[in-house]
Formats: C-alpha cells, structure tokens, sequence
C-alpha cells in the first residue's frame, strides 16, 4: 500500500484529491490543511469589503473526502524532508510518503518595504479578509465619536488583479459602509497607491483603461507611479518625484496591502531550489531532483516557452496542475512515465463590483454585466473542480442578474 499525502487544500490540492479518489490503487492518501475548511481564494475580497459573508466562499473539507481512502488531518506543515520521504507537522508529529503533492498556497510578499507587516493589513485568507472588513468597520463607528476624517479613508496599497477587485467591492459597499458611519457615501474616500504606471498588463491596454475608469467615476483616487516607500502608522509614504526621491505621506486610518504574493515560506525552510517559495518544476510537474514529489499551485512555477516567463499563479492554473499532477502520479504507480505539462489561458476576468466586470474570454475582450456573468460562472466552475455538484448548489454563485 503506498502512501499519498496532500499539503494544502486549496485549488491545486483539492483537484488533484478528486483525481486520485475516482481511481482504484493500492494506495492510500492522507490530506494536510491548517483549516478544517476550503476557502475561494478569488472571492476574499468580498469577505474583506462586506458585500459577501465568509460562510458563502467556505466549506468543509470532510465534505469532499471519501473516507474509506483518504485521511484528512487538520494540522501546520512545519518541514518536509525529501531525503527521509517525511513530512513534519507543527507540534512535532511526523508523517512518512512515497509521493507528496505540495501545494501550500501563497503569503503576502512585502518586498522588503519597512512596515508592511506591522502597520498594514494583509488579506490572504478568510481569518485576515474578515478582519479587513472588521477594521473597516471598527474605523466607522468611530467616526461617529471623534469626527476623524482619516476613520473615512481606506487605501488599498496595489493595483493588481486583486487590488482592483478590492476596489470594485468597496465601491459596492459605498452605502452600507456609509450608513455604519452615519455620513453621506461620498464621504468615504477610498485610494489606490501604486508603483507602475501602466496597471493591469495581462490585459490589452484599452481594456485595463475601461475598467480603471469606471471605478474612477465611481469615486476611486489613483495615485499610480507612486513606488510606496514605507508605511507608518496610519501612513502611507510614496515616493512622489521620481527625478528628486521626494516622498509624501497620505494619512488613513485603513492601509490594506495587495501589492504581490510568494509562496509558503516551508518551501524556503525546506531547502527547496526556490525564489519567492517558488520551485521551478520539470516539466511533469515534479520536483527537479525528487521524482515522487510533485510541485503544484501557488509554491510551482511553470514557464511559459512563448515569452520565457512564468505562468501568473491563478485559480485557473492551479486546478489544471492539480489534474495534471494526479494523472502523472497514476501513471508512476502504474509504472509509468508521466506527461509534461502544458498550459493553455482560456481567458481573465476582474470583477468591479457584483454586477460589473472586465476581462478576456479566450482572444474574446468582454465588458459589463456580461462580463460579471462570465466572471461568476467561471466562479462556479472552480466550485465545481474542488467541491462537486454539492458544493455548487450550496455556494454557488446564482446571483447572475443583480
């Protein structure tokens, strides 16, 4: 009987869980997560902006586990040893493999910028978004005792993917937001700080520019080419000159941070060949030197042969390497050698709020509600690869026509 464990159950891990658990094998598999639950990571930023409750982007892992192959254990990953084949657990707990898959999920990367950790709020999982959404609302009701204009300002440090869906939910949240602080929506001041002048680049630049408008119009203040050099409390410093370094300083009582992710940090503790808790994998998805461990998801980087680049960690991504994974590790037990993997985008689409959306659906640009359409359908079908038909009806995304 070989021995399967899974780190981490998010995209990569949990579809590469279903692959393995719709075979016959003599093997058994044994699933690792910090959280006895699967979280959309896609939707975190409606946790963090109060327009969807945690419950609605959660369920249970037990609810996807067939029992009768697979043990789920609710536990830290502290260390893998791929010399010994173990993997131990915080607490001390050691567990032994034949085949690991990795996928640890991402963290927050600083780049090194002072304060960033003890003065900005991360959102990287449903414990820090609903913590983002309390702090907003923390600043509000205090508003009404102090009158602080600062309590009414929330800024969002990047203008990526996520930080622009962030701001597309806080715009959404506009009114209900405002009535928690007893003042009129426009009062509320929200702003985006960012390095680069040029934002969203996975998509054409008149696309990003539709979308960028729009939450413009609705009250978004862009400061871009504005590389943030440090935050304080309740400050973020910019570099406002790039001729002369001059910094300026913009005060707000909510600073959440979005600017870019790494890897989970046992990549680095476990010697892995990484960068950013990145490991280049071989081409079947397999550590370089350890053919029976196999490198998924937000920990994996994959090249892209067309412009020598790794692929953007996506959710899109990630389910496909979890197939992917499963299958080559089939063929292993089977004797077999496994496939090298390929990647073909089908498309992205950013969400500006529940009913508005920008993106590309294969060469296809889309704009609007038809956008926010695709944009919750291809929620649904990430439900779908992780959760099953279960999990879709119970949280799927039905809300299609307000």
């Amino acid at each position: 009987m070989k021995e399967i464990v899974i780190l981490g159950a998010g995209y990569a891990g949990l579809r590469a869980l279903h692959r393995l658990q719709a075979e016959k094998g003599d093997f058994h598999i044994t699933l690792i997560d910090r959280n006895s639950y699967h979280y959309e990571a896609t939707d975190l930023h409606e946790v963090a902006a109060g327009t969807q409750p945690k419950e609605k982007i959660i369920y249970e892992i037990s609810d996807v586990v067939n029992p009768a192959i697979t043990t789920f254990v609710q536990a830290t990953v502290d260390k893998i040893d791929r010399e010994q084949r173990e993997v131990t657990l915080v607490g001390g707990k050691t567990l032994h493999y034949d085949y690991l898959v990795v996928a640890l999920g991402f963290r927050s990367e600083s780049f090194g910028i002072p304060g960033v950790e003890e003065y900005a709020l991360q959102m990287v999982d449903v414990e820090t978004a609903e913590k983002v959404y309390q702090h907003i609302v923390a600043q509000l009701r205090d508003y009404q005792q102090t009158k602080n204009p600062d309590d009414l300002k929330i800024v969002v440090c990047g203008a990526g993917f996520t930080g622009i869906e962030l701001l597309g939910a806080l715009a959404d949240a506009r009114h209900h937001l405002a009535a928690i602080a007893g003042v009129q929506p426009e009062e509320l001041k929200y702003y985006c700080v960012e390095a680069v002048t040029r934002l969203l680049p996975m998509f054409s630049e008149k696309l990003a520019d539709y979308g960028i408008s729009y939450l413009k119009d609705w009250g978004i203040n862009f400061l871009t080419g504005k590389p943030i050099k440090e935050i304080k409390p309740d400050t973020v410093v910019y570099q406002d000159d790039k001729e002369t370094g001059a910094t300026k300083e913009l005060t707000a009582k909510t600073i959440i941070w979005t600017t870019g992710v790494s890897g989970s940090e046992v990549m680095e503790t476990s010697k892995f060949k990484q960068r950013r808790g990145r490991v280049m994998v071989a081409p079947d998805l397999t550590d370089p030197d350890y053919p029976n461990v196999y490198i998924i998801g937000d920990v994996s980087a994959v090249m892209n042969d067309e412009n020598q680049r790794p692929y953007p960690t996506t959710a899109q991504i990630a389910l496909k390497m979890g197939n992917h994974a499963a299958k080559n590790l089939l063929a292993q037990l089977n004797g077999s050698k496994g496939e090298k993997f390929t990647f073909q985008s089908q498309g992205s689409v950013a969400s500006i709020g529940n009913t508005h959306a920008f993106g590309m659906v294969g060469t296809k640009e889309i704009k609007g509600y038809p956008a926010s359409f695709v944009k919750k359908a291809i929620m649904d079908k990430a439900l779908l690869a992780t959760g099953g038909l279960k999990e879709v009806f119970a949280k799927g995304r039905f809300d299609l026509y307000h």
